[in-house]
């Protein structure tokens, strides 16, 4: 009997990647991860949030945007082929790291997750078109989407250390003063969709329903919860020098306090200016570079030896039977 090879295992059985091409793919899923939340926004911002007002299709007679659409359709046409090329970056790591040798169980299933959760967000952005850009919907796609960061980061992380147990590198007390900082951050992030859900910039000029709270009652609200990331984030600074933690955690808690500092300053230039599109555009990916900031940052705090050294990679092996 001759054993059927699926389809991963055909490809990992013609072709092993370097540790930087799986490196690579990494990073490339991470970037669209990015990439997708920024463009989301845009379409959010430009008022194209209907554009396609239907979903799978784009209307109920054309997959694609047609000129009646105008521009918006354009828009939110470009947003749903983005999705195809972060669904291509996804495969990407899933393929290379189930080529890699050894093979590293652990990153084949991050991967898979990713493309789950893109999978979920995709079907939840559909939803979102067809009940008119809920606010509810769109807070949750927002949030799926920083779900996906979320494991792209470690994915990232991932490659980039063996897979023994993890092993801490600085005090328990530390280590837990980064669990209230991912706790904290992860309020101010789900606090800054009811923002948006109850504010300006609905997706659409057309009347759309927005979230029954008070905008300005909600972002001080906001700002308290950043001033408390803040406080966490200059906390762990201070701790890990007292700690005198590696070189390279000080310098993640530094990267932190960076773009904290950024974002705090877009945050209040744009409430008091009247939420400028551009403006609020830089705040959603300074949302994303917070946290995985925030991210990097605790798993930082612990390491993963490395199991054997790398093994020469084939990357230039041909793909059909010689």
């Amino acid at each position: 009997m001759v054993a059927v090879l699926t389809p991963l295992a055909f490809i990992a059985s013609r072709w092993t990647p370097s540790a930087r091409t799986v490196r690579r793919a990494a990073s490339a899923a991470l970037l669209m991860s990015v990439v997708i939340v920024v463009t989301g926004g845009a379409v959010r911002l430009t008022g194209s949030g209907l554009g396609c007002d239907t979903w799978p299709k784009c209307t109920d007679d054309s997959l694609i945007a047609t000129p009646a659409q105008g521009l918006h359709g354009a828009i939110e046409f470009g947003n749903r082929l983005l999705t195809y090329v972060l669904c291509a970056a996804v495969g990407w790591i899933i393929v290379a790291a189930r080529s890699a040798e050894p093979w590293r169980r652990s990153l084949t299933r991050l991967g898979w997750l990713q493309f789950v959760i893109v999978t979920a967000n995709a079907v939840l952005g559909g939803i979102t078109v067809m009940t008119g850009l809920n606010p509810y919907s769109v807070a949750g796609h927002f949030l799926l989407a920083t779900a996906l960061i979320t494991v792209a980061t470690v994915t990232w992380q991932r490659t980039r250390e063996g897979d023994h147990a993890p092993r801490p590198r600085v005090p328990g007390p530390v280590r837990k003063l980064s669990w209230t900082l991912l706790t904290a951050t992860s309020v101010l992030i789900a606090a800054g969709t009811v923002v948006t859900g109850s504010g300006p910039h609905a997706g659409d000029s057309s009347e759309i329903a927005r979230m029954p709270f008070d905008w300005a009652t909600t972002a001080h609200v906001h700002a308290v919860a950043a001033w408390v990331v803040c406080a966490l984030a200059v906390a762990m600074w201070l701790l890990l020098r007292v700690a005198d933690a590696p070189a390279d955690t000080l310098a993640r808690s530094r990267d932190l306090l960076v773009v904290l500092l950024a974002q705090g300053v877009i945050g209040y230039v744009q409430f008091f200016s009247d939420l400028p599109e551009l403006l609020v555009g830089a705040h959603m990916l300074g949302s994303c570079l917070v946290w995985i900031a925030v991210l990097r940052v605790a798993l930082s705090l612990r390491e993963r030896p490395a199991e054997q050294p790398e093994l020469p990679a084939r990357d230039s092996a041909p793909l059909s039977v010689a």
